[in-house]
Formats: structure tokens, sequence, C-alpha cells
């Protein structure tokens, strides 16, 4: 029987109603609370359902087989605090393993609180890791909860029925979209359920409010009691008696009831202990205030959270602002009072935060919800991405992010909310400094910033870099629909200078100036121009600029109207504000409609309307340009299919999971694989290599090449000279090509003697390809991101030219066709300077093949194929490289509450 590798972690992670629990293997330790969890957790029913009838004996059985090292065994449990609430535990059937029987075990009050198919999740992950395809499971025809655990897994279920029992048999297989739908949803519940305390509390206690005046515990104390708190605030500090003519007690248990909500305001070593006392009293949020925690008081900062349930804003937080009438909680340090509004902001720095507020002041956007993430230790992006998507308040999303914890799933999670609301960030942490020094071609261009691009645009999320920029496209968003996916604007100004910087940013930020209809001269003051840019002349009046924008409006080939106004004293005569004539108008037409105005003194303002609608008003035209660009982005985004998974046959994944484990074992540390073994791998998955035959010696080399010239271009060879270790043979002159005859390739293959001596281990002989355009396609795994699937212009230049896109794996079938299209190359490939178009379908079948390959072995930490050489007739990579490395297995879909390495010692 084949050896069950447990996993080695404990993970947490939120029942349906918010509850976090711990899931680790049984052991030895565990039996008595095994066996405590079939009597007294257990009815006499739901021991007769677990058991297929009623035995004494049956409790101790189950605990003595769980909690022992059997073979072929694996069991989970669920905790609560220190409380056994269920078990799920599978016996393998088969060696090797093909099947295994599963059963569970749930006490009694924690039913209908998701333990199960959570615990289910996590077995099945196990279970697919170790190479189980199938669960089979007994259980009674009456048996409803259990079938209807199996009904909303996800999977597929088959069913047998014989004699009142139900054989039950579930494929495992995870990568099944449905199922992942499924978990996603759970997910997004679950922690939705979790965040209520924290963003909807109907209690707050703010721990360490002070007399001081200007301390940070009385300034959060007083905000919330001044921004009309809905609910019940308490003060507590064991100094004072009263704050501000109201009780303060002594500690968090002396409180007339127990808050839903803590506000930590104590100095970082005091707040382990704080927050430890306010988990056993029952508290279900915490936002901790304090930076500079040591390693120590983070772990047991985390130890009590997780124990106790609570979700955790911070530590170094600037605090948290619900906006909710039903709510009105603004529970942070900042000097002003956000407004209410639609907009969800989160953010890592609390400078950022309080710049960003004050800006989204000067647009008029007012806030659903505001958190200042501070060091992120447990509440994320993600958390508040699925907050936002179910509070029907929230219509915009802006975040500034630093880190990511689990950037697959946060991609998962945005590419959903984008649907439905715009999500923006402040792309932070790009720098050529993040370029490592790599090995391979794939990894120098697998940057910090390539793979955050690729991360915000799979995910539909609008990337900015800066908050200024962040506050433009906010503006335009927030204020007016968006523009059609073709980009078509109209650029009318009252100046011929600042229409024409105006089309210049347009045309920079990807938009397209169409020329307008002449007849629409007749609407502007004799000398005017309707070229695009419009020039009006400063002669216009408010009622001609009237409609002339109406008309403008009107025009199908239009799909936005950018107006720029310079104040003039001709414009002063009809009226002192260069915008009125807009602002009489709607604000919501049937295009976008943006307005710069060079004198006005912030960069972006959102003006009222007749309709109450807004006006976004610019001080600058790139800034309008570049937001109606990200828009445009936006709509495109939305105009495209929702993202389909890639269709990759004929991959034989076991094998290669045999040949990686094989190598692993012989070199635990990982390395570069020999060009046999890396051509195995990649043949296993189809990727297209050409015919390579090793060779040990000259004469070996010389026969080879002579059988392998008909094969070749021009009826020439390849030799390429291998040692251990080695990553760019060209550049270290291990290769000669066009070899046409037997002296040629002896002689080079003495020169490879003579130059790398005794390194030298052999030698690839290869047919010559035929030429066509030389392209590089590669995975590199980046160990916060996943891995990345990179296509760019290959051969020797790749590094130089630098022509390369990237994406998060797994690719969609999107992605397959764009990737090529976005290459500064692409004319190339479709025959533009070229002989013939290329076989895109060839090119997209790498990399489908590449992201499969990738996903499934984590251990493949980089592969270059470079050149790929692709033609009319297909592809044929001729020089591959794979480096492995020990990795464990990583699900992005599991569920699991994220782990921080300050707070587990890592």
């Amino acid at each position: 029987m084949s050896t069950v590798h447990p996993p080695r972690t404990t993970a947490e992670a939120l029942l349906a109603d918010g509850t976090t629990v711990s899931i680790r293997p049984l052991g030895p330790q565990d039996r008595r609370a095994v066996l405590d969890l079939h009597t007294d957790g257990m009815s006499e029913e739901s021991r007769r359902m677990r058991f297929f009838g009623v035995s004494r004996d049956a409790p101790a059985q189950a605990a003595d087989r769980l909690c022992g090292e059997r073979p072929g065994v694996l069991a989970l449990a669920a905790w609560a605090g220190e409380e056994l609430v269920g078990e799920a535990d599978y016996e393998l059937l088969d060696d090797p393993p093909e099947a295994a029987e599963l059963a569970l075990a749930v006490a009694d009050r924690w039913h209908r609180r998701g333990v199960a198919t959570l615990l289910l999740e996590h077995l099945l992950h196990a279970a697919r890791t170790a190479g189980v395809r199938y669960f089979e499971a007994d259980t009674l025809f009456g048996n409803r909860a259990v079938h209807q655990v199996f009904a909303d897994l996800g999977l597929p279920v088959e069913r047998r029925f014989e004699q009142g029992e139900v054989r039950i048999r579930v494929p495992l297989d995870e990568s099944d979209e449905h199922y992942r739908e499924a978990v996603d949803e759970r997910g997004r519940r679950a922690d939705v359920a979790s965040l209520a305390a924290l963003l909807r509390p109907a209690s707050v206690a703010v721990v360490g409010a002070s007399r001081r005046e200007g301390s940070v515990g009385r300034t959060v104390l007083g905000k919330i009691r001044r921004g009309g708190f809905t609910g019940t605030v308490w003060a507590v500090n064991p100094h004072a008696g009263e704050i501000d003519g109201e009780s303060a007690y002594p500690s968090v248990t002396s409180l007339p009831a127990v808050p839903d909500l803590a506000v930590l305001a104590v100095p970082a070593a005091a707040v382990p202990a704080v927050a430890e006392e306010c988990g056993a009293a029952g508290v279900r949020a915490l936002v901790v205030l304090a930076s500079g925690l040591g390693g120590e008081e983070a772990r047991r900062l985390m130890r009590a959270c997780r124990r106790h349930s609570m979700r955790l804003v911070g530590p170094n937080s600037l605090g948290l602002a619900q906006a909710d009438p039903a709510v009105r909680l603004d529970a942070e340090f900042g000097a002003a009072f956000p407004r209410a509004g639609t907009a969800g902001v989160a953010v890592q720095s609390g400078g950022v935060g309080i710049a960003l507020l004050e800006r989204l002041g000067w647009l008029g956007i007012g806030l659903s919800s505001f958190v200042s993430l501070g060091d992120k230790y447990d509440v994320s992006g993600n958390d508040l991405l699925q907050w936002w998507e179910a509070d029907d308040r929230t219509d915009l999303a802006l975040l500034h992010l630093e880190s990511f914890g689990n950037p697959r799933a946060f991609a998962r999670t945005a590419r959903r909310v984008t649907r439905t609301i715009p999500v923006l960030t402040v792309d932070a942490g790009r720098s050529v400094a993040g370029r490592r020094g790599a090995a391979s071609h794939t990894a120098a261009a697998a940057t910090p910033t390539v793979t955050r691009e690729a991360l915000f645009r799979q995910a539909g999320i609008t990337a900015v870099h800066s908050i200024d920029e962040l506050v433009e496209a906010a503006a335009l968003l927030h204020a007016q629909p968006l523009i059609a996916p073709r980009g078509a604007v109209a650029v009318v100004s009252n100046a011929g200078g600042i229409g024409i910087l105006a089309a210049d940013a347009c045309a920079e930020a990807g938009l397209d100036l169409p020329e307008l209809p002449q007849r629409l001269a007749g609407l502007l003051p004799v000398g005017a121009s309707v070229r695009n840019p419009v020039d009006t002349t400063a002669a216009v009046g408010p009622v001609e600029l009237t409609h002339f924008l109406r008309a403008l409006e009107r025009e199908p080939a239009i799909d936005a109207i950018l107006v720029c106004l310079v104040p003039t004293a001709l414009g002063a005569a009809h009226d002192r504000d260069p915008v009125h004539a807009l602002l009489e108008g709607p604000a919501r037409r049937r295009v976008p409609i943006a307005a710069v105005l060079l004198d006005q003194q912030v960069p972006v303002r959102c003006r009222p309307c007749a309709d109450d609608g807004l006006l976004p008003v610019y001080s600058d035209t790139v800034a309008a340009a570049r937001a109606l660009g990200h828009t445009r982005e936006r709509a495109r985004r939305l105009a495209e299919p929702p993202p389909l998974p890639v269709d990759a046959p004929g991959c034989d994944r076991r094998t290669a999971r045999s040949l990686v484990d094989g190598y692993l074992t012989a070199h635990p540390g990982g390395g570069w694989l020999d060009p046999l073994t890396t051509a195995d791998l990649l043949k296993g998955y189809g990727l297209p290599l050409t015919t390579s035959v090793w060779v040990r010696d000259e004469d070996m080399a010389v026969a080879t090449a002579a059988g392998l010239r008909p094969l070749g271009h021009e009826g020439t060879v390849a030799l390429k000279a291998y040692w251990p270790g080695q990553v760019h043979k060209s550049a270290a002159g291990a290769v000669r090509t066009g070899l046409a005859t037997d002296d040629e390739v002896r002689a080079a293959y003495r020169e490879f003697t003579r130059r790398f001596g005794a390194d030298l281990a052999g030698a690839v002989v290869q047919p010559m390809a035929d030429p066509g355009l030389e392209l590089l396609a590669g995975v590199v795994q980046d160990r916060v991101f996943g891995p990345l699937v990179v296509l760019g212009l290959g051969g020797t230049a790749t590094d130089v030219l630098a022509d390369r896109v990237a994406r998060l794996t797994p690719l969609s079938e999107h992605d397959l066709i764009t990737m090529p299209a976005e290459l500064r190359s692409a004319p190339l490939l479709l025959g533009n300077g070229g002989p013939a178009p290329v076989d895109l379908a060839a090119v997209r079948s790498v990399l489908a093949r590449l992201s499969r390959l990738a996903d499934d072995l984590p251990e493949l930490v980089e592969a270059d194929l470079n050149p790929v050489i692709v033609r009319f007739d297909g592809a044929v990579c001729v020089d591959a490289r794979v480096r492995l490395e020990p990795r464990p297995s990583f699900d992005p879909y599991l569920r699991r509450l994220r782990r921080l390495a300050a707070a587990e010692g890592e």
C-alpha cells in the first residue's frame, strides 16, 4: 500500500458563518478528542448514520484507526480553538492509488456551518497530490446531510443504490471550472460573513483611549462619537474613569456587553495581551493602530486572532471608516471626516490613505468604506473586494497595495468583481532594481513590473502609476459613462494651441481622433475649424458652444468629447465661468464628456451639472486624455468574452511527475536538467522539439550527423556542447551550426574538447531547422505570484530587443490570442516584412502547453524555449532548458487564510 504524505502545515480557514477553524492531520495525541467527537459530540442518530448502526465499540475503533499511523490513511481534522468540530478521512483502495474510501464526521452543534465541505476541499487537495483520482463512500439512503454535502461540492457525483445504502463515487478533478466556481462562492460568503463585525459592527470599544488631547486613542474615540456612529461605543482605559464626560472602563471584560469590534490604541508591546483578552471575551474583530511589533509579538497577536475567530486590520493601521448610513462609523485618525458615498478604498500606507481621501474630497466622491490595511497581517485587498462586491453600495473600488499574499486568488476575485464595478490600483513597487540576475532569458524577462502588469491585466484592474493618476481616472469612471471600445474622441477648444496639445495627448493615450463633417462648422463663429481638434475660436459664446456640443454628441463616429477651455476676455463678456455652458447641460450624455480648464487650481474636480450629475474638469490635457484612455481600456475588457480555460490535449502528467520526482530524489537541491531529460519532459506535454541525439565522443557525433543530415535544412546539422549547469550555450561558444560534412562535425567536436576540457559531458546533434521567425517562449515560477508564461522575439538578441509579453497561469483562450498580437514585432508574425504569415495556431499551442506544464509541476521554476522557430507550416523548438527546485504543491484555489511569515516564525 502506498504511503500517504499528510500536509506539512496547519491551515486556517473560514466556515460559512465566518468562524475560523484550524485544519491539520490527526495524530496519536488526538485520540481522546476524536473519541469525544464520536460520543459526546454526536447524537445516537448521528452515530447510526456514521457507522451504519449502533455499536458501543465503533467510536473507539474509529479513534484508533484515525489517530494511528496506518499506511494509506489520511485523516484531517477541523478545530475551533481547542474543540475538535469535525474530521474527514480517506483510505487508499489501490496501489498505485487510483481510488480512496472516504468518511466524514461533524459534531452535531456544528452542522450546517460548512465544516464537512471545508474538510472535503482540503482532503481532496491532499488526495490529488497523492495521485488519487476518485473518492468513494458508502452512506445510508436517509443521510440527507451527507448527500447534500456531496451535491453542493461542485464536482460530479455518481450514485449507485443497493438495499438502503448508496455507493458514491466522486472524480477528483480540481481543474473542473464548476468546482472552482463553487469553492469561490463558498469562500466569498464565508469571507463576507467574517467581515461583518469589522465593517458593520453594532458596538465598538476603543482600547487605550486617553484623556490626553491629540493622542491617537482619544482622536479615534472622538471621531467615532462625533461621526454619528449608530451603535454603542465604549472607552477602555484602566487609568481613567471618564473621557470627555463619558464613562471609561478598566478592561474589555468589564464592559457592559461584548463589543463586536475593538480598536487597539495601545503600545506595540501591549497588543498581544490585549488581543488575547478581547478574543477570550468574544470580540470578533480588531483594528490595531500600533506599529513596530516584533516577531514574537506578531506571532502572539495572530495566534489570538486565529484561536478566537477574530479578523484583524493592521497593525500599523490608520483605522477604518464605514459610511453606510445604517452604521456611520469613523474609526480612523485622519484629519477629515470622510463623506458618505459609493467608493470603497483600501490602502496599505496611512499617508497614501490620507492623501487619497483629500483628493476624493476635491471630486465630491464619498466613501462606502475605507480601510487602512497597514502591515496586512490578516485582512487584505482580496477580502475587501469581496465585501464591496456584496455590500450593494460600492460602485468604485480604489486600492493601494504594496504586496500580495495570494496573487492568484486576488486575480480570480478581481476578475469577477471588475465585471460589475471598476477596480483601480496604484502599481507600487515598480523598479528596474527589481530585475534579478536571472540565469535564463525567460527569468530575466519576468521582472516585478512585468509580473504585476500581468496580474492587473488578467484581473481586469485599471493600474496607474501615481495617486494623482488614480484620482484622475476615478473622476471619469465615477461621473461619466464608459467610452466605447473604439475610443474615438472629439477634442473641442477655444484656443488652437491647447486643442493641439489635447489631440497629441489623446493619441499618446491610444485614442483615435476621427475627422468631423464640415457641416458642423455652421454652428460656430466665422473662422472656426472642425477638423478635430475643433477650434471654436475665442469668440464662441455659451449658447453656440452648447448647440455645437449637442450636435457633436449625436455624431455616430464620436465616442467621447474632451472640451478644453482657456479663459479669455471675449469669453468673460459672455460668462465669468468658462465651463458654464457645460454645467447648464446634462452631465450624463450619449457619450462621456470631460473638460480641461487650464487655470483650475486643483488637478481634477467634479462639477455639478443641471441634471445633478457630475462633470470631471481637469487642469491638464494629459491627465484628461490619460483618464479617457483608462476608461477605454476598461470598456475593451468588458467587451471581451469571459475567459475560457485553454485545452492542451495529450499531456502526460503522470510520467512528468515521475521524472521530476526522480530527478529531485537524485538532486535534492534541484538544478538544470540535461538535454535528454529536458526533451523527455517537454515532449510529454506535446511541445514541438526538434530531433536531438546525445553523443559522447567525436565518432558518435560524426555517425549521428550522417544520419540526421537528410532531415536538416540544406543537408546540414548543428552540434551543441553540454556540461552540467550550462545555461547560455551561444554566449559560451558551445554551438556550431550549418555543419555539412563529416570533417566539419569532427572538427567542431574536437574544438569543444579543447575549449571545455574535462567539463565537457558530451554534445547534442540536431538537424538544422528550416529558417523562420525566432521566438522565445518560456515559464518562470514566481514564489509570490506563481507561474508566468513569457512570449517574445527570440534568438541571441532577445534580451537586447526586450520585445516580450507575459501572463500568469492558467492562460485563457483570450490570452492565447492577445499575447502574440501585443508584441511590437506582431507585424512580422502576420507576414509584414517577412516571407509569409506564421502558423499562429502552433504558437498558441506552445503557450497552452507551457501553461499546463507550469500548473502541473510547481517544481519547474524555469523553462526556456529559445529559439522556437515558427513558419507558415508549424513551429519547432531547437533549444530548451529546464530548471527544477523542490517546491511544495500549492493550490491557489484552496480555501485558507494566508499565513504571515513574521507571525509564523518563518
